[in-house]
């Protein structure tokens, strides 16, 4: 009902046009978008720790053919350490490169967090403040994810559950922050702490999966440095343990009621553990037999460079060519 002046509707045709062409635009993408995809079982799994003459920066992907996921350590409460550290102080574009090669090789990177030499529970360390603050690491440096190293013993002997109520914060927080279609998150405990007996008076890690399982990925279970004899046979590994730590096999672990594809069995290789070595060839007998019997979660080994393509592709063996 108002009348319009011929230059008011010249004006008014040319700004649809323009509005025409924007929306006739391609849509620009995001930068630096990255598709991320967590990984289905079996889990082969190595850490890097060590200092290694001539290299500037993690394991190229060659050398360590037949994993498919690398474990940076250690990030701590109070900041990134050794190949961690390393990790955040490439230059980007080195460190693009390197992610990008990894991904080629499917391998997974992750960062490992607090390991034997910190003791967040006991220490007084903020679950939510911790986690929050390696989550942002693991985004700022573009990882897959992150491994719960969580080697506070005083905590979890207590028996109090005040470890397993911080392990519980710690995984549900970081969860939060990194979503499980995009982030890993899995955690190492030692094997008795599955022990389902009442001697972890806290729950241990029984109480752990139920509370927060749902959050982790998987187990990369530190079958070593519980004494000479532990879990060094494939009977006393994967069905029975020792009377020493009862109910901590491999088998006995799941019939707990933990996922038994999310049980990684961990071993050292030769000098970088006090005890619980086995040969590759003796370990690869028992992937065999654990994989006729249904398992399929794969194998951890600390480390780098002690263990390296030679070390997996023997474990993998027939059963996991």
């Amino acid at each position: 009902m108002v009348s319009m002046t011929f230059a008011r509707i010249a004006a008014l045709l040319s700004g649809l046009a323009c509005l025409a062409t924007v929306f006739a635009a391609p849509i620009q993408e995001p930068r630096d978008l990255t598709v991320r995809t967590t990984q289905a079982a079996p889990h082969w799994v190595i850490y890097t720790d060590k200092w290694v003459s001539g290299e500037t920066g993690p394991p190229a992907p060659a050398d360590i053919d037949g994993y498919n996921t690398l474990m940076l350590s250690f990030l701590l409460s109070s900041g990134a350490a050794d190949q961690a550290l390393t990790w955040a102080n490439l230059a980007d574009a080195d460190r693009k490169t390197l992610k990008t090669s990894y991904e080629s090789a499917g391998i997974k990177l992750l960062v490992s967090a607090f390991g034997a030499t910190e003791t967040p529970t006991t220490s007084g360390v903020d679950a939510v403040t911790a986690a929050n603050s390696m989550a942002d690491f693991v985004k700022k440096y573009e990882l897959d994810g992150i491994d719960v190293d969580y080697e506070d013993f005083d905590a979890i002997n207590k028996g109090d559950g005040k470890a397993e109520q911080w392990l519980i914060d710690f995984t549900t927080q970081l969860r939060s922050q990194l979503p499980a279609s995009d982030y890993i998150i899995t955690h190492a405990p030692v094997a008795p702490w599955f022990r389902n007996d009442g001697h972890y008076t806290g729950g241990g890690y029984i109480k752990v999966d139920k509370e927060a399982g749902s959050s982790i990925d998987w187990y990369n279970i530190q079958f070593y440095n519980q004494g000479t004899d532990e879990y060094t046979t494939c009977d006393n590994l994967l069905n029975t343990s020792s009377s020493t730590w009862p109910d901590s096999a491999l088998f006995q672990i799941a019939a707990s009621g933990v996922d038994l594809n999310k049980l990684v069995i961990g071993k050292p290789a030769q000098g970088d553990a006090n005890n619980g070595f086995m040969d590759p060839a003796l370990l690869a007998t028992c992937v065999s037999q654990a994989k006729a019997k249904g398992w399929n979660a794969g194998v951890m080994v600390w480390e780098f460079p002690d263990a390296a393509s030679a070390w997996i592709k023997t474990v993998r063996g027939t059963a996991f060519p």
